[in-house]
């Protein structure tokens, strides 16, 4: 009855579309419920909290940042060792993007395995899928290392100036260990995090940022290891322990409530995992071919061994801030499917990406700019500057990040993946063009070119998430209102 009269009230007032009605209703209904004495129906109601997000996001965002903090330490410790431009350039120009793009098929296994993992028999599907991909990547990468391919690669492809290519190679073959255990890791990441563990994560990236910092501090204190072979030592020792840990911790976890959990109604198959999974591969394949593009661009660019050296020292600090953004795609494929979820998870992507926008500019235009690139990473004057005016160029890059996971994250929610992979595609095209046009120009800094191409590219996939995402948005919507109006009713009728 009173339900029925708001909705005649609200059609009766002027100048107001079918949202704004729609809005003004779910209001009025959210204040009838908050007045029931029905206590059982107004905990119902209560919409998904920013606190419950918040608890869910910041331990995933802990586990980046600390993943992110291996870069920099990787990058200080080579800077202060014997041939410190040579070796960062090996390591930042071949090294990370032929690795990053090899392991690029299941970098996306943490989605997947946080949205299926519902019950064991997806557990176990998923767990060999895991298992057959991370042993067929790395003969790949052993392929690439140890045989002549790895010339064609590097020589023919890359197009990497000759005198990192053979420091490379020895990092590349150090690396061999990266991509299985990264699989592995990530697929019992999302166990923990479908089941509520995500502190757990953060857990894990202690483990492997520690055994990074071991190693480089004993080849540090040793002092004539080579940077590119303590490196990659320490990434290789880092992914190894943190696998291991990921393992132990998701054991209980799998044998005391993934095993006792209902089976689903409707079994995952094989079809519709591949279905659901094969364009998520493919948004990682492409968004990681950014990686050896973007070396082979600069490495025909001016100041070609400058833009490599620098270019993983500046992109060590961006993915610190990127970092925070990346985890909220984990929190809203674990929280959106939540009812009234929508109208919180869409604000806190709002205040975080504004958080992470003014945080960078804060550190651009202060003294502490400077004291990272000379001071903490160890780069001459002449390095350092190209490093800060990188930075101006990267400014809006964090920001787009966060809205690229809450768009994201509602997409994989949907399981209409396949534009993640139209965005990425976009994203791809956009940075190869630029580039290329980049490379044309002779006296254009490789780094500058790069870290433009890069910024501009995501923001145009950023505009095209939104516009995939928006009938997902749409469906979570309407889902919220409806709970809203059955609970509403509930608590009016006692």
């Amino acid at each position: 009855m009173i339900k029925a009269q708001t909705q005649e009230l609200l059609e009766n007032i002027p100048h107001l579309n079918r949202k704004d009605k729609q809005f003004l209703n779910l209001n009025w209904l959210y204040n009838i419920v908050s007045m029931s004495s029905n206590n059982h129906t107004q905990s119902k109601l209560k919409t998904l909290s920013m606190k419950r997000i918040f608890d869910t996001w910041w331990p995933l965002a802990a586990s980046w940042m600390l993943m992110g903090a291996e870069l920099p330490a990787l990058s200080a410790v080579i800077a202060r060792l014997e041939y410190p431009k040579i070796n960062l350039a090996a390591y930042g120009g071949i090294v990370f993007p032929i690795s990053l793009i090899i392991e690029a098929p299941i970098i996306m296994l943490l989605a997947a395995s946080t949205t299926l993992c519902k019950d064991y028999d997806s557990y176990r599907k998923l767990w060999r899928f895991m298992m057959i991909s991370g042993a067929s990547l790395t003969v790949l990468h052993i392929l690439i290392a140890f045989s002549p391919l790895y010339y064609i690669v590097v020589e023919d492809l890359i197009g990497a100036p000759a005198v990192i290519i053979e420091p490379a190679r020895i990092g590349l073959m150090i690396m061999t260990p990266w991509t299985w255990s990264i699989a592995y890791r990530r697929f019992n990441q999302g166990v923990l995090i479908r089941f509520g563990h995500s502190k757990a994560v953060g857990v894990g990236t202690v483990v492997r940022l520690t055994a990074d910092l071991v190693v480089l501090l004993i080849g540090y204190s040793i002092g004539t290891i080579p940077g590119i072979v303590l490196a990659t030592s320490a990434v290789a020792a880092g992914v190894v322990c943190e696998a291991i840990f990921a393992g132990i911790v998701t054991r209980p976890i799998v044998n005391n409530e993934l095993k006792k959990a209902p089976p689903l109604e409707e079994p995952l198959t094989l079809n519709a995992f591949l279905k659901f999974y094969i364009p998520l591969a493919m948004t990682s394949v492409l968004l990681l071919l950014v990686q050896p593009i973007g070396s082979a661009a600069m490495s025909r660019m001016h100041r070609a061994i400058d833009s490599l050296a620098v270019w993983p020292v500046v992109s060590g600090l961006i993915f610190l801030l990127r970092s925070l953004g990346m985890a909220y795609n984990e929190v809203v494929v674990a929280l959106l499917d939540e009812p009234l979820s929508t109208q919180s998870l869409r604000r806190f992507a709002y205040l975080l990406a504004g958080f992470v926008t003014v945080l960078l500019l804060l550190i651009t235009i202060t003294p502490f700019a400077d004291f990272w690139f000379r001071g903490a990473q160890g780069l001459n004057s002449d390095l350092a500057g190209l490093a800060i005016t990188g930075m101006w160029i990267s400014l809006l890059i964090p920001g787009l990040n966060v809205l690229q996971s809450w768009y994201q994250g509602a997409i994989v929610v949907s399981r209409q993946t396949r534009g993640i992979t139209e965005a990425v595609g976009i994203f791809l095209i956009t940075t190869v063009v630029l580039m290329s046009v980049g490379a044309t120009w002779s006296q254009a800094i490789g780094l500058y070119i790069g870290l433009g191409a890069f910024a501009i590219a995501m923001l145009v996939q950023t505009l095209w998430l939104w516009f995939r995402a928006r009938p997902a948005l749409q469906t979570t919507h309407e889902r919220d209102t409806r709970q809203s109006l059955t609970l509403a009713s509930e608590a009016s009728a006692d």
